[in-house]
């Protein structure tokens, strides 16, 4: 997996690198005044996605040779964090860095654009992508927000912070019953399924999760792990750090752009924004995974955080809780099913053989690096 990823990444940097050259090489008065996006983010810029929109931008003008710039702009700068899918439709900016997710309260299907909870179907990263661009996952996004969500947008997966843990929490967990009547910050579907778990979730911008937790309105939160959880300094009010979680094993955001801005640009350009926005899917994702072994490292050493695993338990009854969850949204959503029905079709094929095929990460882990009592 990791050869395969190298790869992939050594071929969209080659194909890229020769770019700004050919760019450069045009004569200044043959080229048209620079184009400035202005993307507003669902994220504070303390936030590691925030970083990476602003790599996005830095990349994007080197390869256009100038003619494509971006102002990146925290959550809040001019729209709220959560109403900047409205705010690109409406052409209040030109368009967004967030979450799929962050929709659910529209169209619960917003959440398998994501990933989602269990993958979707025990699909990992690359499964789900390969369902995005080889399994017609990105033309039904198209349509979704198009059709369904009627937004005059584009919208193309961009990011990815996860797996994501657990979260964090105030007291010792030892099984599902530690989580009845728990106040804790959740988002997007994984909020229905904690509380068909019998957690009372409270949904907010991450920027609110601090204030709130030293106000004591939360007993617990979620918001990625690694390295962004240690920018926002949980580990000064929670010391239990619980990890994995199958709420995001899969999760993918999104660039969104205003369809008449689209529709602006060249053919050509419209494919570099495709391409500098999957380039740097998996470059920012390789870095945040460092980013993220040296984060928790820190919270052991430095600041006495107990870093957990998860009980199994839990875990087996989120997927159970989920199922549930998508059954429902299924039997009364028909967009919703026939998303998942083409993931489940997807997934049936691609995981088996994956069982197989790949070694599980652990043996060969345990054996280099087993874990210290």
């Amino acid at each position: 997996m990791n050869r395969f990823l190298s790869g992939l990444a050594t071929l969209a940097v080659s194909a890229m690198v020769s770019l700004p050259a050919y760019a450069q090489t045009q004569p200044a008065a043959a080229q048209a005044p620079a184009k400035i996006l202005k993307i507003q983010t669902s994220w504070p810029a303390s936030a590691q996605a925030f970083d990476q929109m602003q790599a996005f931008g830095k990349r994007l003008e080197v390869v256009t040779g100038g003619r494509i710039k971006m102002e990146a702009l925290p959550g809040g700068q001019i729209v709220p964090p959560f109403e900047v899918l409205d705010a690109t439709h409406k052409k209040v900016i030109d368009g967004a860095h967030s979450w799929p997710g962050y929709w659910v309260g529209r169209n619960k299907a917003a959440i398998l654009f994501t990933g989602g909870p269990a993958g979707p179907w025990g699909m990992d990263h690359i499964d789900f992508m390969s369902w995005m661009w080889h399994g017609g996952g990105f033309d039904m996004m198209q349509k979704f927000y198009r059709e369904t969500l009627k937004m005059n947008v584009i919208s193309i997966p961009m990011h990815t912070q996860s797996p994501q843990a657990l979260g964090w929490f105030k007291k010792k967990i030892e099984n599902v019953q530690d989580f009845k009547g728990m106040r804790c910050r959740e988002t997007g579907i994984a909020q229905e399924v904690f509380n068909e778990m019998g957690m009372r979730t409270v949904n907010m911008p991450g920027g609110e999760i601090m204030p709130a937790a030293e106000r004591g309105v939360i007993d617990c939160a979620e918001w990625v792990g690694g390295i962004d959880d240690l920018k926002f300094g949980f580990h000064t009010i929670w010391k239990w750090h619980y990890a994995p979680s199958l709420h995001e094993p899969v999760s993918i955001g999104e660039l969104m752009i205003n369809l008449d801005v689209w529709n602006g640009f060249s053919p050509a350009d419209q494919e570099l924004i495709k391409a500098v926005a999957w380039e740097q899917l998996f470059w920012h994702w390789a870095k945040w995974q460092r980013l993220n072994a040296e984060a928790v490292e820190e919270f052991k050493t430095k600041h006495g955080v107990n870093v957990m695993f998860t009980p199994p338990d839990i875990l087996k009854d989120f997927l159970a809780a989920w199922d549930r969850v998508a059954a429902r949204e299924a039997d009364k959503n028909p967009v919703f099913k026939e998303v998942y029905e083409s993931q489940k079709k997807w997934a049936s094929v691609t995981v088996p053989m994956k069982k197989v095929y790949f070694p599980p990460y652990a043996i060969a882990a345990d054996h280099y690096w087993p874990d210290k009592k």
